[in-house]
């Protein structure tokens, strides 16, 4: 199977690949001198990570970036290269496209990111929240009188059945005793933390009943 050619152009009977050491250089020359090699070589890294990261982005983010076809085609053929040369060299072509995007873009780009990463944190905490409502729960009697007068339409009986078997199933036998095992997870462990999840996911239930 053939190999695909690396992106670049020749200069004076030399190939220079796209976001290579030579083709930063020739760059600065461009440029005049205005920003020395070393700057540039910073900004190269730091735009080449901030394309890496664009990687992560969902389908519909990144449509609504509406970034430069050959950006979107560059990102997608990172996606399909499994050698990590090849993947390498694709990265220091995503770099140098990146460098070509104006500074508006560039910030839409860090915008969306940062976007990410706060509704992963705040699923990151719903996450928690609701472990620890099952734990209190399953362990406190209070717990579940708390629980019923914030989500008031809860199946009550169906929650009590389900904590009294959460608590049946975590006590341990004399096998777990005698290994130090830690006391088993059984289905109403799971199903107490769904109903939780459920509600906390959906407070507006509430609301409009």
């Amino acid at each position: 199977m053939s190999r695909k050619p690396k992106k670049g152009y020749f200069v004076k009977g030399q190939f220079v690949a796209e976001g290579s050491e030579m083709d930063l250089l020739l760059e600065a020359e461009r440029t005049g001198g205005e920003r020395s090699r070393t700057e540039l070589k910073k900004e190269s890294d730091e735009l080449q990570k901030l394309g890496e990261a664009l990687l992560t982005l969902p389908a519909a983010a990144m449509e609504r970036l509406a970034l430069p076809e050959k950006l979107v085609e560059a990102l997608a053929e990172v996606r399909r290269i499994t050698n990590f040369e090849g993947r390498r060299r694709q990265m220091q072509y995503v770099g140098k496209l990146m460098r070509q995007l104006d500074e508006e873009a560039r910030q839409a780009v860090r915008d969306a990111l940062e976007e990410q990463r706060g509704g992963s944190a705040q699923q990151t905490l719903a996450l928690h929240m609701a472990e620890k409502w099952r734990d209190d729960l399953i362990a406190d009697d209070e717990a579940l009188a708390k629980w019923l007068e914030a989500y008031r339409e809860t199946d009550v009986q169906q929650l009590r059945a389900l904590i009294r078997q959460a608590r049946k199933e975590a006590q341990p036998d004399a096998e777990s005793v005698s290994k130090g095992l830690a006391p088993r997870r059984g289905r109403a462990y799971r199903d107490i933390f769904q109903i939780v999840r459920d509600a906390l996911d959906h407070p507006d239930r509430e609301e409009d009943d």
